[in-house]
């Protein structure tokens, strides 16, 4: 998908879609992106990631747990890139990140749980960062998707030139266009960075059932470019070598262990999102022993 979605190592993007986490808003089982997308990511030292990271993790997962907090994550850990694990909180807009923030400091319980967390988690860290962005619906494509049954995240970062937005505002008018003709499946969300980004940079997020929806994107590069024409093609090459400064794509899987959900997620697919422990193994008998002989 990374180079279907986003042609753009020719062209334009990749992309999907999140919500409170990932979101309030729902229609017929949906999900849509929430406008204000608050990202986390942590860089786990070598060794560090796996079972130590997801314990570490689950101190914050059951803080959350406890106090009934209705502000809800989403955790994924990369498959590709530098080991990191994202957090992502969706809000329906800055005011309502703000109260969450002012809430969260409210509770003492909480906030001590919290802090002691962090301490926790931190010691297996290399650093960690974050950004927020908000949702850009003009550049998105049939966005509401079915989260809970998603499993992971293509994402794609995209930064644009200074001066050259309105090329890249062509390209992506273009690309939707021709994706849209393409292949009724394609979808993606498309954020624009406002705190903790360079300028100029847009994330497109593409949720995924599974990896087979990699190969069959990579699989419908050629209709892509039927409807985009020839011409068209060599347009939108023109406007991405203008535009675009640099992109990098990368891909995520869930993790529901990470991950802080709402009932409405766990219902939708419980034995993902709460999935049952391992069964620990019987202990082993002795065998009894033959009597002695006489």
């Amino acid at each position: 998908m990374k180079k279907c979605l986003g042609f753009v190592l020719l062209g334009f993007l990749v992309a999907g879609g999140l919500s409170s986490v990932v979101a309030q808003e729902q229609s017929q089982g949906m999900h849509g992106p929430p406008k204000v997308l608050v990202v986390t990511r942590e860089y786990v030292k070598p060794g560090k990631a796996g079972a130590l990271h997801e314990k570490a993790e689950s101190a914050f997962v059951q803080a959350f747990a406890r106090a009934k907090w209705p502000t809800h994550y989403l955790a994924m850990d990369s498959l590709s890139g530098k080991t990191r694990s994202l957090f992502m909180t969706g809000y329906d807009s800055f005011e309502a990140w703000e109260m969450d923030g002012k809430a969260v400091q409210k509770d003492s319980a909480l906030s001590s749980a919290l802090d002691h967390a962090g301490a926790v988690d931190g010691e297996l860290l290399d650093s960690m960062d974050g950004g927020t962005y908000a949702y850009r619906e003009d550049y998105s494509l049939r966005a509401p998707v079915d989260i809970p049954h998603m499993r992971y995240f293509e994402i794609g970062v995209y930064h644009v030139r200074q001066g050259h937005h309105k090329d890249w505002d062509d390209g992506m008018k273009m690309v939707l266009a021709a994706y849209g003709k393409a292949d009724p499946s394609f979808h993606w969300a498309c954020y624009q960075g406002v705190y903790g980004t360079p300028e100029g940079t847009f994330v497109f997020i593409t949720p995924l059932k599974s990896a087979s929806e990699i190969d069959h994107n990579f699989a419908q590069e050629k209709q892509f470019m039927a409807a985009m024409g020839e011409d068209g093609m060599k347009k939108l090459e023109e406007l991405s070598a203008s535009a675009i400064e640099s992109s990098e794509t990368n891909l995520f899987v869930f993790n529901p262990r990470m991950s802080y959900v709402g009932d409405d997620w766990v219902k939708a697919d419980p034995d993902f999102w709460k999935p049952k422990p391992a069964a620990k193994p019987a202990p082993k008998k002795s065998e009894d022993k033959p009597a002695p002989k006489q």
